[in-house]
């Protein structure tokens, strides 16, 4: 393939990007404007959740094209009605608005548990979240989140959400005042280093929330739609939320995202929330494609063993170069190194056609497609080792 030429200009510079271009992507393998090969195990963090263009979602999306794309959110359309339907089948909640981004949706959790507030909880609005929580790039959800090199950008920060942490009950419970409507947490917390919740907390929290009578909202947005093994996070822990947020995964690769909740807790009046694409039927045919995939017999079966045998594969790595712990679950995981040479094993990765992530210098993150074959882990643990030799070498 002949190599085009790219200028880069024209784009405002918001991350250090390699200059490589993506031209074509099938299933776990990513193509350049070069024709080289990448393997990718980032998968726009956890979103092209069956792998770089699968067929039923071009079948899904180019058939829905044909047909009617967007008819207005102020109109019912008969994907939004069978997406949410199926939203509502398979999890514990009863009621849904469709978004475009995980932060658009936790935006609306906020909106819609500052809303129950004022209705039954005598104005209360704060709502705990967690410290290394991240839960999207809105101003609000900023602020929402715990991300240390946030705190002084783009000051004032939206007020109300008081930090707890993970893991740790009484920060949670020492936090509650008279102000607070909820608590909201990720059952995983992906963008710090996949820290997963313990079932303690995790019980303990929604015991908590409904001893003091406040809401649990969920962060599903990486964990949700399969993911960990299980259709939803929070199933794992045998306790269900108030509100729980999706995105990432239920279009795709498109964008798409949802607001879940219970019909106890809905209380939006008309008006109070909305969106130009919201709910448009393009989108909703990626998430029923998506969501017809993962509720096949077996394809949730096939994300835990093949999540085990990452973690397997992750552990012989992290022993045999001295590496610290192996966190996650299903097909969400990351090894603590124990030196901060992340970014370094990340570049010398691309450089031998793997994409892998370092959300913390010290950490590498794996999020592969969910249709990923035990051939392509190994292939990958063999590039990774050949990376970690490279950077070792250096001095």
């Amino acid at each position: 393939m002949a190599e085009t030429q790219f200028s880069f200009n024209s784009l405002m510079e918001i991350t250090k990007r390699p200059p490589i271009v993506f031209v074509e992507g099938h299933g776990s393998w990513l193509k350049d404007s070069t024709g080289k090969e990448y393997l990718d195990f980032v998968q726009g963090w956890a979103v092209t959740c069956l792998g770089h263009s699968p067929k039923v979602l071009v079948d899904a999306l180019t058939k829905q094209a044909a047909k009617l794309i967007n008819c207005s959110p102020a109109f019912y359309n008969e994907t939004m009605i069978q997406l949410a339907d199926l939203i509502v089948k398979h999890s514990c909640l009863q009621r849904v608005f469709f978004a475009n981004s995980g932060a658009e949706a936790n935006e609306g959790a906020v909106k819609l548990a500052r809303k129950w507030g004022q209705k039954y909880k005598n104005g209360a609005y704060e709502i705990i979240t967690m410290d290394h929580a991240f839960h999207g790039r809105t101003l609000a959800m900023m602020s929402a989140s715990g991300k240390a090199e946030w705190k002084t950008l783009y000051e004032p920060k939206v007020p109300g959400f008081p930090k707890a942490n993970l893991n740790d009950l009484n920060s949670v419970r020492a936090a509650i005042n008279d102000k607070t409507v909820g608590v909201m947490l990720e059952p995983i917390q992906g963008e710090a280093g996949v820290f997963v919740a313990s079932d303690e907390f995790m019980k303990g929290v929604r015991d908590l929330t409904r001893e003091k009578g406040i809401l649990l909202i969920l962060d599903e947005i990486q964990t949700g739609m399969g993911r960990t093994g299980k259709l939803f996070g929070y199933e794992h822990y045998g306790v269900e939320p108030d509100i729980m947020t999706l995105a990432k995964g239920l279009g795709g690769g498109v964008p798409l995202a949802a607001l879940v909740a219970k019909e106890s807790v809905c209380c939006f009046e008309v008006g109070d929330q909305g969106g130009t694409f919201n709910g448009n039927s393009l989108m909703m045919a990626a998430g029923i494609a998506v969501f017809g995939e993962m509720t096949k017999p077996g394809f949730l079966e096939s994300v835990s063993k093949t999540g085990a045998h990452l973690q397997k594969r992750l552990k012989e790595i992290a022993g045999q170069f001295g590496f610290g712990e192996v966190r996650g679950k299903g097909l969400l995981w990351a090894v603590d190194l124990n030196k901060e040479i992340g970014p370094q094993l990340v570049e010398e990765s691309l450089n031998r056609g793997l994409l892998i992530n370092s959300p913390r210098k010290n950490t590498l993150r794996f999020m592969p497609a969910l249709t990923v074959s035990r051939e392509e882990i190994d292939r990958m643990i063999d590039i990774l080792k050949g990376a970690i030799q490279k950077v070792g070498e250096k001095p």
